[in-house]
């Protein structure tokens, strides 16, 4: 594959186009054989989070290389990730907490598609198309583009990314958490010993001392964030072993590992990019300030407290204020996390009647045990969504374009075949 670098400057505000400006990057990838081939159509990324970089290409494999049968394939590091204007919470652009949030409001859906725009327009050419691909929280993008910028746009392919544009963050929480209470009676009719082993472990996380080997003091609550790995594709199975080596580490050497204690770092990697901590939530608003709803939604359901009877449930994908104290690497972002979760009047991300009426062929997956984007919010959006077809299947989790990229990738070309054939 030809692997080549662009960089844009866009307005940080895109409402004040002649304003403070910051730059983008991106990478287009072609197939090598097909790298003299000016027609083949583009298609851009964009890539889960918020605030998650793409990795360089380093090999043509997984999904990837399926696209690459069909595109060139332009990879966006959306802005503040990867080789664009980046941001580190080591080192902020604006110290003042209330300036820093005017800043990173500009992060969200509706500013990362103009940007992509302006890659089309530069890189291919105004009167251009292309496709859109979007995974996660890049689906969300993807009908934040349908719904401001989409006379360009040929097709969209979203996988398990179609956002619950008719809620606001408050009730997309509390749904979210409902879901994850079954993913939680599930892993524990599969695996109905952990339920003493988890426990034991809360209990000696909230009545000990357990520090890991950084001298970091690990918590209950934040150890019960591993519950994120049930949305994965073997994710039961795998936080299984993890509960196992703790219940042993406490049996022989009553503390926990650093196997155990790196596992939970990893469940917070995503984190620790502050596009993720600060603007989680806001990714879902439409105006109303969000004021940590997923914070609530755990305090408001007594299956998550840590004195449930016989255990508390795993939580999922969230970020909450304690996170902000407990992990070193976040403390620097309290007082913005805390000024974002306060802000009241966010722009609309969604143009509801624009998107009843969209004509762009759109094809994408719900996967009906999704942890991640709650199944009946996005069977919501698929149905009032024009011209949209849906593969609702039961036989992936929310990652399954790389788990099995030639089946899926093969399904949804077929389907965007189809759609437009149709027209």
């Amino acid at each position: 594959m030809v692997v080549t670098g662009h960089r844009i400057d866009v307005p940080l505000d895109w409402n004040e186009p002649s304003g403070r400006q910051i730059s983008v990057h991106a990478r287009e990838v072609v197939a090598a054989e097909h790298a003299g081939d000016a027609s083949r159509p583009a298609i851009v990324w964009f890539q889960g989070g918020p605030g998650h970089e793409v990795a360089f290409p380093d090999h043509r494999g997984s999904w990837l290389e399926q696209l690459l049968t069909r595109y060139r394939v332009l990879l966006l590091d959306q802005r503040g990730t990867g080789l664009s204007t980046p941001l580190e919470a080591r080192s902020l652009p604006v110290s003042d907490p209330v300036a820093l949030g005017d800043y990173l409001r500009n992060f969200r859906q509706d500013s990362i598609v103009r940007d992509a725009d302006r890659f089309r327009t530069t890189l291919y050419g105004k009167d251009t198309d292309w496709y859109i691909f979007g995974q996660s929280f890049g689906g969300f993008c993807s009908l934040t583009y349908l719904s401001t910028l989409p006379e360009h746009v040929r097709g969209v392919i979203i996988t398990g990314g179609f956002a619950p544009v008719l809620h606001e963050t408050e009730e997309i929480c509390r749904r979210l958490f409902n879901h994850v209470a079954t993913r939680n009676a599930d892993y524990y009719a599969r695996f109905p010993g952990d339920a003493a082993r988890v426990r034991r472990i809360v209990d000696h996380l909230e009545s000990g001392n357990e520090v890991d080997g950084h001298g970091l003091r690990l918590s209950a609550r934040r150890f019960l964030m591993l519950g994120v790995k049930l949305g994965l594709q073997h994710g039961a199975a795998e936080l299984h072993g993890i509960i196992e080596r703790a219940d042993n580490d406490l049996e022989q050497l009553h503390v926990l590992s650093g196997v155990v204690h790196a596992h939970v770092a990893g469940t917070m990697s995503p984190a620790t990019n502050p596009i993720y901590t600060v603007l989680h939530e806001a990714a879902y608003s439409n105006g109303p300030a969000t004021r940590w709803a997923a914070e609530r939604a755990r305090l408001a359901d007594p299956r998550y407290a840590l004195d449930a009877q016989p255990v508390p449930y795993f939580t999922g994908e969230a970020v909450f204020p304690w996170m902000l104290d407990e992990v070193r690497e976040l403390q620097p972002l309290r007082d913005v996390a805390n000024v974002l979760a306060e802000h009241d009047g966010w722009p609309a991300l969604y143009d509801i009647p624009r998107l009843r009426a969209n004509k762009v062929p759109v094809v994408g997956t719900v996967y009906w045990d999704d942890e991640y984007v709650e199944r009946t919010m996005a069977l919501e959006t698929v149905s009032l969504l024009g011209n949209c077809r849906p593969w609702i299947t039961n036989e992936y989790e929310h990652g399954a374009y790389r788990v099995d990229p030639a089946r899926v990738a093969g399904r949804l070309f077929s389907m965007l075949d189809d759609l437009t054939a149709r027209g």
